[in-house]
């Protein structure tokens, strides 16, 4: 049985691919996935993975409100990388036709949408999985800001390898390795969601301030439960 805590003990202080490979090849071989949103940052990580091991699954969260430029960067890494394993979840078409069937759920309960369109299917595509890999860093600030490289949820493994980079780090990054930046970027984007529910950011906000501007929402539920709001499907 896998000790959470001595993994914690062996490898917390590790970040970026000194932490990643022994994870992916030594202590959870074909039980870990990573988690990408194919947005702003998402190639560093992908790139991280690829370098140690391109059978690696990658999950991705299509939930049928993404920008078609998402779709197209998602396609152009995985060929770029030549990476094995896409694994595209999307939400049930059963949840859409009952929830959502004129599809502005998003304008009068954010929470739900991000809830069935996000949450329940990335819980679908982790069955199995034993640990997870995801971009978040303290710099996203928030309730970001005192993020450790390695957190339990649930019964799983939660490994959060660029923590600790800055935004600098993070763009000598793309350039050393010669990767591609997501094509808003260059429209001012610096967090890229689903489109309903991403602008760009504000002057004197963070760059995550362009998602769900105006909304006292911060995250979508992946994480965490909605803001701290419990989903309950009655809701």
């Amino acid at each position: 049985m896998i000790s959470y805590d001595l993994i914690s003990r062996r490898y917390g202080r590790l970040e970026g691919p000194e932490l990643l490979e022994p994870l992916i090849r030594e202590v959870f071989p074909g039980r870990i996935a990573l988690v990408s949103s194919f947005g702003t940052d998402s190639a560093v990580l992908l790139h991280m993975v690829s370098e140690i091991d391109r059978k690696t699954p990658v999950v991705f969260l299509d939930t049928g409100k993404l920008f078609g430029e998402t779709k197209r960067y998602r396609d152009d890494l995985v060929e770029r990388l030549r990476l094995e394993r896409l694994e595209t979840v999307t939400p049930l078409a059963a949840d859409e036709r009952t929830l959502d069937a004129q599809g502005d759920l998003w304008m009068s309960n954010p929470d739900m949408c991000c809830h069935f369109r996000k949450v329940e299917p990335l819980e679908r595509a982790l069955r199995g999985y034993q640990a997870w890999i995801t971009g978040r860093k303290r710099v996203h600030g928030g309730s970001r800001a005192a993020l450790q490289t390695l957190e339990t949820a649930d019964w799983r493994l939660k490994i959060n390898p660029l923590a600790g980079w800055s935004e600098e780090q993070i763009s000598e990054y793309f350039d050393a390795h010669d990767l591609p930046r997501h094509p808003l970027v260059a429209r001012g984007y610096t967090s890229v969601g689903c489109m309903p529910c991403t602008s760009l950011p504000s002057p004197d906000g963070g760059a995550r301030s362009g998602r769900w501007s105006g909304q006292d929402k911060t995250e979508c539920g992946i994480h965490w439960s909605v803001n701290g709001r419990p989903m309950k499907r009655s809701a």
